[in-house]
């Protein structure tokens, strides 16, 4: 049995989902997701829940069971509170600026580094050591939050670079004598 998948996934107020199929869509105050389930699980919405059940016992109804349990209640989050990563740049003369739609990347290159935003992420620069990516849907803003960070890891002995906010750097001693 999945712990996960028993769970139902309570609706808040302010969010509507409807199920057409195998296909689950959620809508809420920040936008509207949807997510297409197998044919391995059934889903219902009752009393502002959504439920999701295996059909048959086998292994892979078991494994799609919690993980479409676990990607509509990530739909239900990302258009309540939304998503959101926060990456943060050091090293001298290491630098972020938005302009318009293009963040610009100054990571000590001999070039400026120009990435685009995509649609449906909004990225802001707080400071210029600070980037915050945000958006409704995990994936994405996980994807864009990685492909900046791409650009410039941290390396392990002096950290400079762009890591994530909550990420430790393992430093490593340098030469000795």
């Amino acid at each position: 049995m999945s712990r996960i998948g028993k769970r139902p996934v309570d609706l808040p107020s302010g969010v509507t989902a409807s199920v057409s199929g195998q296909t689950v869509e959620v809508k809420g105050p920040k936008g509207a997701r949807s997510f297409t389930a197998t044919d391995d699980v059934s889903l219902a919405v009752e009393d502002n829940t959504v439920t999701i059940t295996p059909r048959g016992g086998s292994k892979r109804a078991r494994q799609q069971w919690g993980m479409s349990r676990t990607q509509i209640a990530n739909c239900v989050t990302g258009v309540t509170a939304g998503f959101k990563k926060e990456l943060e740049i050091n090293g001298v003369g290491y630098r972020a600026a938005l302009q318009g739609n293009t963040l610009v990347l100054n990571l000590g290159l001999s070039h400026d580094v120009n990435f685009d935003v995509p649609d449906g992420v909004t990225v802001t620069c707080p400071k210029q050591t600070q980037i915050i990516v945000e958006g409704i849907d995990q994936q994405q803003v996980g994807q864009v939050a990685a492909k900046i960070r791409e650009w410039r890891k941290p390396e392990p002995y002096k950290g400079k670079g762009i890591k994530y906010k909550e990420e430790y750097i393992f430093r490593k001693e340098g030469k000795k004598k």
